[in-house]
């Protein structure tokens, strides 16, 4: 049964008192939540093991937002996997724009984290989008397609079922655009056809699909409204503890 995700990335943002006292106030206020909607937070590595304790007793996730492509050696700065899973991480993000413009993250990278992740029993929340350029150019089907063959392909019926999706257009990322809700549909669409014809219709139908391009709650109702749109992945948003609570409200 497809889950309703609604998780804050928090990014480079916040001091670990700063995050806490979010992470306190989402934790304060978790009753606002509709009882079918999954709420994650994915602070920075350093707040992780504080936002464990804020949040504990709550329905609320912890998510990290990137894991090695190893398990464990000589990686100074990197954090395993399994690292992750022992102060109590859910999910993590991988794949996201950011790591892949800014830090040269490849699909083969990415299949390795999504397998150690999987092994690990974290749940990936595996980002895909096309560049602005590439959307003018019409390209964003091509670009969206070989960021999810590449990745997930590989992966068995069982292991798609840990995985979640998030289409974010990344011409959308912190510039106040989104995507129509039309533009959204039509992409989380084709996404839920490419499962289906790989791992078939039960696989495509189960899997959570969020949006992730300056969703806020100004347009989260009507993005969400969408068949194929489960959720959100959302940014800046998220770090108003009365914005993200309005956003998984949006239902």
């Amino acid at each position: 049964m497809r889950r309703k995700i609604v998780a804050g990335n928090w990014k480079m943002n916040t001091t670990v008192a700063e995050g806490v006292a979010l992470a306190s106030e989402l934790a304060a206020n978790f009753n606002q939540v509709p009882a079918d909607v999954n709420l994650v937070v994915a602070p920075p590595f350093v707040h992780l093991t504080s936002v464990a304790e804020a949040i504990k007793g709550t329905k609320i996730a912890l998510s990290a937002q990137n894991c090695a492509d190893k398990a464990k050696g000589a990686y100074t700065g990197e954090v395993a996997a399994g690292m992750l899973a022992g102060i109590g991480c859910q999910f993590v993000i991988l794949g996201h724009s950011e790591r892949r413009q800014y830090y040269g993250e490849t699909s083969a990278t990415l299949v390795e984290k999504i397998a150690l992740a999987l092994e690990n029993g974290l749940q990936p929340i595996y980002c895909v989008g096309e560049m602005k350029d590439e959307r003018l150019a019409g390209k964003h089907f091509d670009v969206v397609k070989a960021q999810i063959e590449e990745v997930l392909f590989g992966l068995t019926a069982e292991q798609m079922g840990h995985i979640v999706i998030a289409y974010e257009p990344v011409w959308a990322i912190g510039t106040g655009l989104t995507a129509s809700n039309e533009q959204a549909q039509e992409i989380h669409a084709f996404i839920r056809k490419l499962l289906a014809d790989k791992f078939g219709a039960k696989v495509a139908e189960d899997c959570t699909i969020l949006y992730g391009g300056s969703c806020k709650p100004s347009n989260a109702k009507e993005l969400f409204a969408q068949p194929d749109i489960d959720g959100g992945l959302i940014g800046g948003a998220s770090l108003k503890a009365e914005d993200f609570l309005a956003i998984a409200q949006s239902y």
